[in-house]
């Protein structure tokens, strides 16, 4: 098999990933513990100082929403001034977007049964980092400041 055709059917099983891990989200209906493992911020993270180096807040809205492209999963934008209901529905998103992107780079080295070399490792590599790891960021930093809004608005967070 060609190098081309390899890539080929590479971008086509990390597409379908991507279609089918969206379609398998949006009827997950687990309640997520947004202060427990994995979700709680790890001491690394240094209470989001990370985030605020990397810089997210600046190029966070610059990535696509895939909520804008597919109608059926629920929307991310934060009104002027979202319910506490609201806020709680979105840390509920943050913590499922989490793990569908996780999901997605654990599942795109499924490559490997079918291409093993240096162009399959760069491939994987420029999908995962450029692919899922921002956004796994994105969830990260959103999700301190969505739980902060949520207990503020209904007096503490029933989803923690």
């Amino acid at each position: 098999m060609t190098e081309k055709k390899k890539f080929l059917i590479a971008s086509a099983y990390v597409a379908g990933l991507g279609l089918l891990s969206n379609l398998a989200a949006k009827d997950i209906k687990i309640t997520w513990k947004a202060d427990r493992f994995p979700f709680a911020l790890w001491p690394w993270e240094k209470d989001g100082k990370l985030f605020r180096a990397l810089r997210v807040r600046k190029w966070k809205d610059r990535v696509p929403d895939m909520s804008k492209i597919l109608p059926f999963l629920p929307n991310k934008e934060i009104k002027s001034e979202p319910s506490g209901v609201q806020a709680e529905q979105l840390v509920q998103e943050t913590c499922k977007a989490e793990c569908v992107h996780a999901a997605l780079i654990v599942s795109s080295f499924g490559i490997l049964a079918f291409w093993r070399d240096k162009w399959a490792a760069l491939f994987l590599s420029v999908y995962n980092l450029l692919g899922n790891l921002p956004f796994i960021i994105i969830q990260r930093f959103n999700r301190p400041r969505l739980v902060r809004l949520a207990k503020k608005k209904s007096g503490k967070l029933r989803l923690v």
